[in-house]
């Protein structure tokens, strides 16, 4: 598979961003990746990188972008950082990769299982973690299916995994929300950016369509959900 060049990215609109990483996902998990030679993409991109995507992750090992949607060098952008949460560091990050680097698309990326997800519905506080936990707590009291608060921590899956959707849905508002460089690109209808979760039992990534944000209409939906 060629490696992404300026013409290629130019062309690249965020739905079809978002359709190669579909693509991506598919031969993941059917185990048919494609075939590239890395050590030619390095060559290419030493000059010059055109990532077509940028995806925020969590640090969790297993759930590395470029392998779950099959990407080679110079394609996506990979922002990780446990519980895949929005900061001021990563919000920079997002708006070097979208207006300077020429990314179209931003994905936030939850996984199941996920330990700081875990750690937050358990009110955890270790150090630094502390802060970062902080940010998830919203997605935790926001949880509105699990009432009693016994089941309300990390033994109920159900609860869990509810946390974690909630907090990938406040993550891409928060983008929206906190950065007006970003905001303004995609009610341009420059880049789009959506949420979805990684699967660690069969790798396959569901995308939550009633997050996709690609122009000021359906920016509009999103931000006041």
């Amino acid at each position: 598979m060629k490696t992404h060049t300026s013409e290629t990215q130019a062309t690249c609109t965020p739905a079809l961003a978002l359709q190669f990483l579909k693509e991506g996902n598919a031969r993941f998990v059917n185990n048919l990746r494609a075939s590239r030679d890395l050590l030619q993409q390095a060559n290419e991109t030493r000059d010059g990188q055109w990532p077509f995507a940028t995806i925020v992750s969590c640090i969790d090992s297993r759930t590395s972008a470029e392998l779950i949607f099959d990407q080679g060098l110079g394609d996506i952008f990979s922002v990780r950082i446990a519980g895949n949460v929005i900061n001021t560091d990563i919000l920079g990050s997002l708006e070097f990769a979208c207006h300077v680097a020429g990314s179209k698309l931003i994905v936030v990326l939850g996984h199941t299982s996920c330990g700081a997800i875990k750690g937050a519905c358990d009110h955890v506080e270790l150090g630094n973690l502390t802060e970062l936990l902080s940010k998830i707590q919203p997605a935790v009291y926001e949880e509105s299916h699990t009432l009693d608060l016994a089941r309300r921590n990390s033994k109920n899956t159900a609860f869990v995994e509810n946390v974690a959707d909630l907090n990938v849905r406040r993550s891409v508002r928060s983008i929206i929300n906190r950065s007006y460089i970003l905001e303004h690109m995609v009610a341009a209808g420059k880049i789009g950016i959506i949420g979805a979760k990684h699967n660690l039992a069969n790798g396959e990534v569901t995308f939550f369509d009633d997050t996709w944000v690609h122009d000021k209409t359906s920016m509009q939906g999103v931000v006041a959900a």
